[in-house]
């Protein structure tokens, strides 16, 4: 799990993996949850915009 939040960390929000790793559990907790709401908002977005353009 924490290799993927720290590769998201990479490519999304432009920061080495070190820096997440480095960071104390209370805030890589936090970007976990962070990351997790803004992939399942995306994800329903997706969705979203899936459907309508079958329409």
């Amino acid at each position: 799990m924490e290799a993927n939040i720290a590769y998201y960390c990479l490519h999304k929000l432009h920061r080495w993996p070190h820096e997440f790793l480095d960071l104390e559990v209370q805030e890589r907790a936090y970007v976990v949850a962070a990351v997790q709401i803004k992939l399942e908002k995306d994800k329903k977005e997706a969705q979203k915009a899936k459907k309508g353009r079958k329409r």
